[in-house]
């Protein structure tokens, strides 16, 4: 069987918007944007990851929420996720937003133009490489040892490996909340559609789920 790249519960508004501008390290999707507004229906998932006391819905977005690291042996996410400096690295310190045991128990590989050197935490071992889309995903494929890569994100990482046309799979949540400016995944769907096939799935909580596939 073939390794995938799939796009995993990545959420975007009603409007495209996966992001605001002007990411810092207050405000890690950027500007005028609310992860909480954003992700509060995986948050109430039984299986989200940072549950810290029992409880949690069950069903349709839970089944999402537990399938995130099924089959999964690498990831791919663009330096905008890992952290919010830009340019060279003047801070080594920086691991990440996630803190001493990062959720996602592979190799990790963060796109950027400035080396660094990779390091552990946990079980998860980030590697920053600079490369094109096809060259990255080569890379990550052989550390998956015949797993499917999960492509993180943010928006502008996907986009790019879209447009490379490597996505075999895509996940993708729309919340009913309108963000009107951002980075967009899409101004509609149907763009996609050229490619992939699309199941629109609609979930109790009010979110739907878009489920493509490559034709």
């Amino acid at each position: 069987m073939d390794q995938l790249l799939r796009v995993q519960n990545f959420t975007v508004s009603s409007d495209g918007v996966a992001a605001g501008e002007d990411q810092s390290l207050e405000r890690p999707f950027g500007h005028a944007v609310d992860p909480a507004r954003l992700f509060s229906w995986a948050g109430a998932t039984a299986s989200w990851p940072n549950r810290t006391e029992p409880g949690g819905s069950r069903g349709l977005d839970d089944y999402f929420a537990r399938d995130f690291g099924h089959n999964i042996g690498a990831e791919i996410m663009g330096r905008n996720k890992f952290g919010p400096q830009r340019g060279a690295w003047r801070d080594h310190e920086w691991r990440g937003w996630w803190g001493d045991e990062p959720p996602f128990h592979t190799p990790v590989f963060v796109l950027t133009h400035h080396p660094r050197p990779s390091f552990t935490l946990s079980d998860t071992t980030f590697h920053f490489v600079d490369g094109a889309p096809a060259d990255v995903l080569a890379r990550a494929r052989e550390a998956a040892q015949g797993k499917d890569v999960r492509l993180g994100g943010g928006v502008t990482t996907v986009r790019e490996f879209l447009d490379a046309d490597l996505v075999d799979a895509l996940h993708v949540v729309v919340t009913p909340v309108e963000l009107g400016s951002g980075l967009r995944l899409w101004d509609s769907p149907d763009e996609l559609l050229d490619r992939f096939h699309l199941e629109v799935v609609p979930s109790p909580s009010g979110v739907t789920h878009h489920l493509f596939w490559r034709r």
